[in-house]
């Protein structure tokens, strides 16, 4: 059964993507929006992460505090414009461990087609979060998830800023036990596979191109 994706709609990620979407954002406003909106998406992303207590000495007494229980978690950027969103949610955990995986939409057939893929050797031990900025198709989310999966990474998490309605139906189809967050699900998809309203092509956004 497809699961349903967690909308990030919080005041100021709505806000920062309004300005994300205005096609007169310059790349380096565009790449700070987009890590700004990373930072407050991965809030949410980890809101479940569990929680063991370590002693501690305050000023004033030893206590039992809480911190992260586990392995270090896994970063999955879906190169390129991933790096848009992984950039932000590595300021706030920076000791994450990094991956890539490299894949490219074909323009005719919109499939994903690989090119690159390194992952960190234990990642079946930690929880993986996938992030690309766009989920327009789901072809490419879906083929990396699915590598991932062939990889070992058993606790997966995809996150998003943008989705269309018809890539959450075909992610959540695909990978119905892997969470889905994005901060806006938009109205449809163009003839050539384009979010719309949307805001064009992340990647070549982030990068000037």
């Amino acid at each position: 059964m497809a699961n349903t994706p967690t909308v990030v709609n919080h005041p100021l990620v709505q806000h920062k993507l309004s300005y994300l979407r205005a096609r007169e954002t310059p790349p380096a406003e565009f790449r700070r929006l987009l890590r700004e909106i990373g930072q407050l998406m991965i809030y949410e992303v980890l809101r479940d992460l569990p929680l063991t207590t370590k002693t501690i000495e305050t000023p004033l007494t030893p206590m039992q505090a809480p911190v992260i229980d586990g392995k270090k978690l896994v970063l999955v950027s879906i190169l390129r414009a991933g790096n848009g969103l992984l950039d932000g949610m590595l300021e706030l955990v920076p000791l994450a461990r990094v991956g890539h995986v490299g894949l490219y939409r074909d323009p005719e057939s919109l499939e994903a087609v690989e090119y690159y893929m390194k992952l960190p050797p234990d990642i079946a031990a930690r929880q993986t979060i996938v992030v690309d900025p766009m989920l327009a198709t789901a072809n490419t989310a879906t083929a990396a998830v699915t590598k991932l999966k062939d990889a070992g990474a058993a606790q997966i998490k995809f996150a998003c800023v943008l989705a269309a309605p018809e890539g959450v139906a075909k992610f959540s189809n695909a990978h119905p036990d892997v969470p889905l967050y994005t901060a806006a699900i938009d109205d449809h998809l163009n003839d050539h596979g384009y979010i719309v309203p949307g805001l064009g092509d992340a990647g070549d956004r982030i990068y000037g191109t």
